[in-house]
């Protein structure tokens, strides 16, 4: 419960400056509109760089509670900076940064202070988001029942938690800054991530803790150097003469055993022992770039056999980066008026959020039971790969949804009109389904990741496993803004104005969202083939993935418990 408040507070506290940082640079540092994309858009991509290398020090050196403290007294001192250089030097006049009042020309010293406190957010925020995840899942000893059910439950609330952190931040903070009071939303996100750290640290003494596993990349190394080195022994089929350490304890600090499967055949050269090596290692002495245990082998296999489910993810993560920017577009295109009131088409992402929270309900409370009982062969509900291909089939649904809303807005359309802003009468309304389908989409595809990650990848590599998912964001993103510079140059030869234009409804933004949809549909097949490929980690003592037991089954784990 602890992590799932904290969560929700730092991410309140990072959609506060994230969410309108592309205004702030137009209207406050007078830069425009494609400075300002491109800088955010650097901005975002160091954020899921850093998850990485927080990951990096999570696994290997701190521990996952020391990281999470660290890198969240670097996003609140991030956040005070930026708080500060804005209210006492970047808001000149007073009053400037609204619609209509421009703000002055600022020094190099200020710019430089603003940029320095913006990427300490980034390098806390990154830093902490693998890691926050994972230590939460510590928290819960899977091998008692009941706190293992509570573990599967709890990144279904943990992902709620950031959704209902951003709402506030897409709806309350969004409106007072796009009124000028910038140095207020600023102050409020830095509040939020002050009583988040607070918060985190009020729970230590409670906390299970567990040891850093070591680097891993030495282990790695180890494993290709000595399998190389072995590339002509002829190895047993049996899988047999395989080194492993005696004990219940691995030779990764902190780490389970991992039982030998039979893929990357090659691999296990690493862990062959001969009786050179043998008689070397009954003397206490062995050279880890010439021998490695069975653990340290399985490891790297456990990691290769990651890599096509989350390649599979990134063209997910492509549809649902449209949701920030050409849904927006689209609803600006749209009629945003009801009565005198007009809605902000950026707000719209609310029905997202909603979804969100009504589909985790949905999963948890009726198709995770019912599921439960249909199936024979185990009590629980859909896998974790099951739910991410449903995410999959959604996500298409909300790309076939969004072009055929285009298609109808375009009817509509006034075609001569030179601003977009209101030009179809269409309302804006029309795009809840294709922002509650992409919601609906996220309960099963991110969730689902959140736990396949967090079970499948090896204990000392936990946080680097939580990391993929925000690499996958950070893919999806820069694969969005090369397929739509593709599709523009493409379609704008022989001067023809091009899917995307300026205009909208000189465009075609629906054949776009249904090129997406068809690429969807390829990735979900490829991505079917990829989980009945998958082998699932085994551990000593746990029980496999696969139901028969057998560990040679290449077969799909859904039906099974990971």
């Amino acid at each position: 419960m602890n992590q799932t408040v904290n969560q929700g507070l730092v991410t309140l506290a990072f959609f506060g400056v994230g969410v309108n940082l592309v205004l702030f640079l137009t209207r406050v540092l007078q830069q425009n509109n494609a400075s300002a994309a491109n800088n955010v858009s650097k901005w975002t991509g160091t954020v899921y760089i850093f998850s990485l290398f927080g990951a990096f020090l999570s696994d290997s050196y701190w521990g996952r509670f020391k990281t999470c403290a660290v890198f969240q007294a670097i996003f609140v001192v991030g956040l005070v900076s930026l708080s500060l250089s804005t209210n006492l030097f970047l808001l000149k006049p007073k009053g400037c940064g609204d619609q209509e009042t421009k703000c002055g020309k600022h020094s190099n010293l200020n710019m430089a202070l603003f940029y320095l406190a913006i990427y300490l957010v980034a390098l806390g925020y990154g830093g902490y988001q693998p890691s926050i995840c994972t230590f939460g899942a510590d928290q819960f000893d899977e091998v008692d029942l009941k706190e293992g059910r509570s573990k599967v439950a709890f990144f279904s609330y943990f992902y709620l938690a950031l959704n209902l952190g951003s709402l506030f931040s897409n709806t309350i903070l969004v409106y007072f800054e796009d009124e000028g009071m910038w140095a207020l939303g600023f102050w409020v996100s830095a509040a939020s991530a002050f009583a988040a750290l607070v918060l985190f640290l009020v729970g230590t003494l409670r906390y299970r803790h567990f040891k850093p596993s070591g680097n891993p990349l030495s282990r790695f190394c180890q494993v290709i150097a000595a399998a190389t080195k072995k590339w002509r022994v002829e190895m047993p089929p049996s899988g047999d003469d395989l080194y492993e350490e005696d004990g219940k304890e691995s030779s990764i600090n902190g780490s389970r055993k991992i039982l030998h499967t039979h893929g990357f055949k090659f691999l296990d050269r690493a862990a062959y022992i001969s009786s050179r090596e043998m008689e070397v290692q009954q003397q206490g002495h062995r050279n880890p770039w010439r021998l490695c245990s069975v653990t340290q082998v399985e490891e790297v296999k456990c990691i290769l056999r990651l890599l096509p489910i989350w390649l599979c993810t990134i063209i997910y993560s492509v549809v649902f980066t449209q949701m920030a920017s050409l849904f927006v577009e689209q609803g600006s295109a749209m009629k945003t008026t009801v009565s005198n009131f007009r809605i902000p088409p950026a707000s719209m992402s609310s029905f997202d959020i909603l979804s969100v929270a009504l589909f985790i309900f949905i999963n948890r409370r009726i198709l995770d039971p019912l599921v439960g009982r249909l199936r024979k062969t185990s009590p629980r509900g859909l896998s974790e790969l099951q739910r991410m291909g449903v995410g999959l089939v959604i996500a298409v649904m909300a790309m076939v949804s969004a072009g055929i809303v285009e298609c109808y807005r375009l009817e509509y359309a006034r075609k001569d009109c030179t601003h977009c802003e209101g030009s179809s009468s269409l309302s804006i309304f029309w795009q809840v389904p294709q922002y509650a389908f992409i919601g609906a989409s996220e309960v099963f595809m991110y969730v689902g990741q959140l736990e396949f990650f967090n079970a499948q990848a090896p204990d000392g590599l936990k946080s680097f496993g939580s990391a993929l998912c925000m690499t996958s964001i950070s893919l999806g993103n820069y694969v969005s803004s090369l397929l739509v510079s593709m599709v523009m140059k493409i379609s704008t030869e022989d001067h023809m104005p091009g899917w995307i234009p300026g205009n909208l409804n000189k465009g075609h933004l629906d054949r776009f969202y249904f090129l997406l949809a068809a690429l969807t549909s390829i990735d979900l097949v490829v991505y079917i083939a990829c989980a009945k490929w998958y082998k699932c980690i085994k551990l000593e003592g746990k029980c496999g993935e696969n139901d028969n037991g057998d560990e040679d089954d290449e077969s799909e784990p859904e039906n099974s418990k990971p």
